[in-house]
């Protein structure tokens, strides 16, 4: 129905266009020209102007349908284009080009008071001042926003304030879900981003053919909501994405440098991306690993032997947050849980790994040397 009204409004317009061109015609000298012997009878001149309004609005009417179809494919584009641009660069923009404008305004009455080339003049300098003004508006958006006073960092100690406000999740930090347990303790501030690409491949893992995958998928999906709803985190989807990059890593590491933000990630191969790029990581293992408890040399503790380790004698327990425990002649009290002491703790790229023994044990070995060999032996 819209699409019907606005064909006829062409044809209304045509119309008129072509009436009022033909009576420009008509009172012009031109007639005057092609018809030296009293001109042109006063029928002729309706008939010539009513076709000139016939053809013209029928053109129009045809060319409706091509004219809106272009301008919706151009109002998709700019908006596209908007949407992926960020917001302080859509202000620098616009505040230049106000300022192009505002010079060509001033310019435009000396300029159309030339002859000849007076008008057109004008209309080269308004859309060239207009087009610099925006481009220079987006290369020095920093220095137009802070004149204007629409930053919030209108100086660099601000700035800096701001830097780590936005948090940007990585996939596999939604899928491992701790993320959402930190965020509700209230150790992680500011407002959590979820870009629009990572939010797409959550779903494209969601709908995998291979079970596991999309048993992944949906626990992200599932984590993601249960965060936006709670009302302690300010979580944010981020509709942007940078055609020019094909891996979702790369496209983290841009937009935390255009947001100035922190990427939060369990990724090893994405930490070291981001740091090579000057982009601030936090990483949940290494989060995990530094608030496990201090476990020192000679300490005492309780744990259940689940199992037998690579050496011989050697059997394993794991502490309650998950740290492997190596206790040295545990083998035959697997099923049972008993009283060892610890020998040594050794850091691994993995985690932590605690060295004991049985409390019953004859001998307690230094601190520094205790449980030294067999650190070797189990490393090797």
């Amino acid at each position: 129905m819209i699409r019907k009204v606005i064909r006829w409004c062409f044809f209304l317009g045509g119309a008129a266009l072509g009436f009022w061109l033909a009576d420009i015609i008509v009172r012009s000298n031109i007639i005057d020209y092609i018809y030296p012997n009293g001109g042109l009878q006063d029928y002729w001149k309706i008939v010539f102007m009513g076709l000139s309004a016939l053809v013209l609005a029928i053109v129009t009417y045809l060319l409706a349908a091509p004219i809106m179809k272009g301008v919706v494919q151009l109002a998709n584009t700019l908006e596209s284009v908007l949407q992926k641009m960020p917001t302080q660069d859509l202000l620098g923009g616009a505040l230049g080009m106000i300022i192009g404008l505002i010079i060509a305004a001033l310019l435009d009455i000396p300029l159309t008071s030339l002859p000849w080339v007076g008008g057109a003049l004008a209309i080269l300098v308004t859309v060239g001042l207009g087009y610099l003004g925006l481009v220079v508006g987006i290369k020095k958006k920093d220095e137009l926003l802070a004149i204007f006073h629409l930053r919030k960092d209108r100086d660099r100690n601000a700035s800096a304030d701001n830097r780590g406000r936005y948090k940007i999740l990585d996939t596999s930090v939604i899928i491992d879900g701790r993320i959402a347990d930190i965020c509700r303790s209230g150790f992680v501030e500011g407002v959590l981003l979820i870009p629009s690409f990572v939010l797409e491949e959550l779903r494209h893992i969601a709908d995998s053919a291979d079970l596991l995958k999309r048993s992944r998928g949906r626990r992200g999906l599932d984590i993601l909501n249960a965060m936006r709803k709670d009302a302690g985190n300010t979580v944010e989807i981020l509709e942007i994405d940078f055609d020019d990059l094909s891996e979702v890593d790369t496209k983290l590491v841009r937009l935390a440098q255009i947001k100035q933000g922190s990427v939060v990630t369990n990724d090893y191969n994405l930490n070291k991306v981001a740091e090579l790029q000057g982009v601030k990581v936090l990483n949940i293992n290494e989060l995990a690993n530094a608030v496990k408890p201090i476990v020192l040399p000679g300490e005492e503790m309780a744990v259940q032997v689940i199992k037998d380790g690579k050496e011989m004698g050697q059997g394993i327990g794991y502490l309650d947050d998950g740290t492997m425990i190596v206790v040295d002649g545990g083998k035959r009290y697997i099923g049972q849980s008993i009283e060892v002491f610890v020998t040594s703790v050794f850091q691994t790229a993995a985690g932590r790994m605690i060295f004991a023994k049985p409390r019953n044990s004859d001998k307690r070995p230094s601190n520094n040397s205790a449980g030294g060999a067999n650190e070797v032996k189990l490393l090797g």
